[in-house]
């Protein structure tokens, strides 16, 4: 039986993998803040190959990557031999949507014997159930507006742009994109009342075909209060599909704010 090793970036996410699974090696990146509890050891993107050796001591087979990294500064001058080997497939992929890097990610690491691991496979019970977790059952106006939420990013899907959209009386608000959720949600507060018909309803799942194993859609207590603060009535999400972080809390917000989380099958 090898070791796990959590790859962290920003937010809650790797702190929960991390008190699961407490021997699991904890590794941070430079630049790159993170809320990662120590001992972390702390890398360089720049030194790939340093990394999948230090893997190797620690013994570890099998990776997670959790929280939010963004799209590094990456200088060319400080890569090692590692790093050399990848970057005439990754410089270009810097250059695409969130799923080619993420897809050339997951390829790398394998083919450097890893096996890449979702935070879902990780801990199960982070995942959003199907039904209504908390508030007041939706309303036939907001089942209505997620499902043309759910038509949007489907139709978006192909397009790499976002995992969330706001509709409201069968009006668009909001898609989010590179910015992520809470800019959108902003954005959405931020809509003239003359423009909006009803509350409207925030709507969160994965591509079509998107790798859960990095990149999967979370939602958490700051996310029901932006969506409390955007006037909405609730939020539905691909149940099994989106991770929750802090359950509690987050069912605290919703009872708070008298909005509803409801898990579905998009």
């Amino acid at each position: 039986m090898g070791r796990l090793a959590i790859l962290s970036g920003g937010g809650a996410l790797p702190r929960l993998l991390a008190e699961a699974h407490p021997d699991a090696l904890r590794v941070v990146f430079k630049g790159v803040a993170h809320d990662m509890p120590d001992p972390v050891e702390v890398h360089s993107f720049e030194k790939m190959g340093g990394l999948f050796d230090a893997l190797r001591s620690a013994g570890v087979d099998e990776l997670v990557l959790a929280g939010a990294m963004g799209r590094p500064a990456l200088n060319p001058a400080e890569f090692d031999a590692g790093m050399m080997a990848i970057a005439p497939r990754l410089l270009p992929a810097l250059h695409g949507g969130d799923d080619a890097i993420l897809r050339l990610i997951i390829a790398v690491f394998e083919e450097q014997g890893f096996r890449v691991v979702g935070a879902h496979e990780v801990l199960p019970a982070l995942t959003v159930p199907e039904g209504l977790f908390a508030g007041p059952e939706p309303s036939a106006d907001a089942l209505k507006d997620a499902e043309k939420a759910s038509d949007i990013l489907l139709a978006l899907s192909p397009l790499d742009v976002g995992q969330g959209a706001v509709v409201a009386a069968g009006l668009c608000l909001g898609v989010e994109t590179l910015q992520g959720t809470d800019a959108m949600l902003r954005f959405v507060a931020e809509t003239p009342a003359h423009l909006r018909r009803g509350k409207g309803v925030f709507v969160k799942a994965p591509k079509r075909g998107q790798d859960l194993r990095v990149d999967m859609p979370a939602i958490g207590p700051q996310t029901v209060q932006n969506a409390a603060e955007a006037g909405l009535e609730g939020i539905v999400v691909s149940a099994g599909k989106v991770l929750l972080l802090e359950a509690e809390a987050t069912r605290a917000a919703l009872e708070d704010t008298g909005l509803f989380l409801l898990g579905r099958v998009l």
